[in-house]
């Protein structure tokens, strides 16, 4: 039982980084190669952001082809718009875009 840490005490960390308090951050695991929340940014390549796009402009136009109507054409152009943007995601690698 002499083991045990107390309520809101992190093993290792001084009354001041405890807790959620702004010195969170400072306490780091052993070996960690970033504190906590300290990751370089990167918000994805140009070809995913375009296949990304694509489907958006898939979902938007089959979403207006449901309300306005329902206008099937348009819906199922829709479709295949987001079936492209998906094929072109796939085909660009864009599962590999994450940390």
């Amino acid at each position: 039982m002499a083991d045990q840490v107390g309520s809101g005490i992190v093993s290792g960390a001084t009354e001041s980084t405890a807790g959620f308090g702004p010195g969170v951050s400072d306490v780091a695991p052993a070996g960690a190669p970033h504190a906590p929340g300290e990751y370089p940014h990167f918000s994805g390549r140009p070809v995913s952001w375009a296949a990304v796009i694509i489907i958006v402009i898939g979902f938007i136009l089959g979403g207006a082809a449901l309300v306005a109507g329902p206008v099937w054409w348009l819906f199922w152009t829709g479709t295949g718009i987001v079936v492209v943007g998906g094929i072109v995601a796939t085909a660009s690698g864009i599962f590999n875009d994450w940390y």
